[in-house]
């Protein structure tokens, strides 16, 4: 069956990525705002029969951009559509995995029960697996995890010396990430110690010492949101005289002006996948995603 990619609002340069990559072709679809800024989306084209590719990314605007897959997603199968697949870059909610107060949503389940009741399948990218271990424990259609860590790997390895560079997980979350990338790349890991006070303030320390002086230090983490926690690893770092400071991830949400605070905390560059839509993206997922859908 021919596969049709759709590019909802914040997939747009993903879809574009997604259809050089695999040759499928984009379905012509459009949404906009009515004055009172309800969403009114409509497909150009007849979709009955057919499978469909709706990419979004959760990010941004998440509340919007669900909205939105939710609404694709409904339509294109009332309207008749073979088969309806998100292809859900970075995947929103995932954070709140469990109910840490009396009264909260655990909206992770919710999400998941949204996208259960409008897609036929998912596919997304390294989604924050905490206390929810694995995507089949909140999905009920088929839910692929693409990785990230031999496309980073890989760019790593490219623009860095093994000699000269030490990969860091600025916690213990991270350093599967910082671990593995440096594995593969042939590079040493090291990670800090991290001690949150708050969604906005953390503190990061290590507890031997380390000789950063000289080198190329990638921090590496998979979501940098607020920035809060490679602010604090960069000032760190800084201090023992690297030769430069570079922060990966794979999701680069960088908000409250993250990206402009982590340069002023040290940072030479911000180097994201293109899961979100952003200047800082380097790193292109589109390709392994293509693999999943041929």
């Amino acid at each position: 069956m021919t596969k049709f990619i759709v590019a909802l609002g914040q997939g747009k340069d993903f879809a574009n990525a997604l259809s050089r990559h695999s040759g499928a072709r984009q379905l012509a679809y459009h949404v906009e705002r009515f004055p009172d800024n309800e969403m009114h989306i409509r497909y150009k084209e007849s979709v009955k029969g057919k499978e469909l590719l709706l990419v979004q990314s959760l990010s941004l605007q998440p509340n919007d951009a669900l909205l939105e897959l939710v609404f694709a997603g409904r339509t294109a199968k009332e309207l008749g559509a073979k088969k309806v697949i998100g292809i859900v870059p970075y995947l929103a909610y995932m954070r709140q995995d469990k109910r840490f107060k009396g009264g909260e949503c655990i909206s992770a389940k919710e999400m998941a029960w949204l996208l259960n009741n409008s897609l036929d399948a998912l596919i997304t990218i390294d989604p924050h697996l905490h206390r929810i271990r694995n995507l089949r424990q909140i999905f009920k259609i088929p839910a692929k995890n693409v990785s990230s860590v031999d496309a980073i790997s890989e760019f790593v390895e490219k623009k860095f010396s093994a000699d000269n560079t030490l990969v860091v997980g600025p916690d213990w979350e991270s350093f599967q990430w910082a671990r593995t990338v440096g594995r593969k790349a042939g590079m040493k890991s090291v990670i800090f110690q991290k001690q949150r006070f708050s969604s906005r303030r953390v503190k990061v320390h290590y507890k031997k010492e380390i000789d950063f002086r000289g080198k190329n230090i990638i921090i590496i983490d998979d979501i940098i949101s607020t920035g809060h926690t490679m602010i604090e690893a960069v000032k760190e770092i800084r201090k023992k005289k690297p030769k430069a400071i570079y922060c990966v991830c794979v999701h680069g949400i960088l908000a409250e002006n993250a990206l402009q605070k982590l340069k002023r905390a040290g940072a030479k560059q911000v180097i994201s996948c293109n899961t979100v839509p952003g200047i800082t993206n380097k790193i292109d997922m589109a390709k392994e995603v293509a693999k999943e859908i041929k």
